[in-house]
């Protein structure tokens, strides 16, 4: 079955998968309730990130040291890498439309 070791390893897997969830789950609710692509980015880019960031080091931790190990660590390095690039890159996009950033009217 498995050890105390094993045990203490699933347990920090699931509350970093847990907190993974969480910071997804804001960036879903982010996404619906921010009025333009602009504020939207700028809540999911992080909080999107971050969930990514706390769902890979859950599974990296619940697979041990072995090969899928290793390719969660590649698929982490290169979500770190393109998921600004992306941000910014869905941003200029929106710049370049001429969609305006939305504004508060008067109250």
């Amino acid at each position: 079955m498995g050890g105390p070791r094993r045990r203490m390893a699933t347990t920090i897997a699931i509350i970093f998968l847990s907190l993974g969830l969480f910071f997804l789950l804001v960036a879903a609710i982010g996404m619906v309730r921010l009025p333009d692509v602009f504020a939207r980015a700028h809540a999911v880019g992080l909080t999107d990130t971050m969930g990514a960031f706390f769902m890979l080091f859950g599974l990296a931790i619940y697979e041990g040291f072995s090969l899928n190990m290793l390719k969660i660590l590649v698929v982490f390095s290169l979500l770190y890498l393109l998921n600004p690039v992306v941000t910014h890159a869905t941003i200029r996009a929106a710049l370049r439309a001429g969609v305006k950033p939305w504004m508060k009217g008067p109250s």
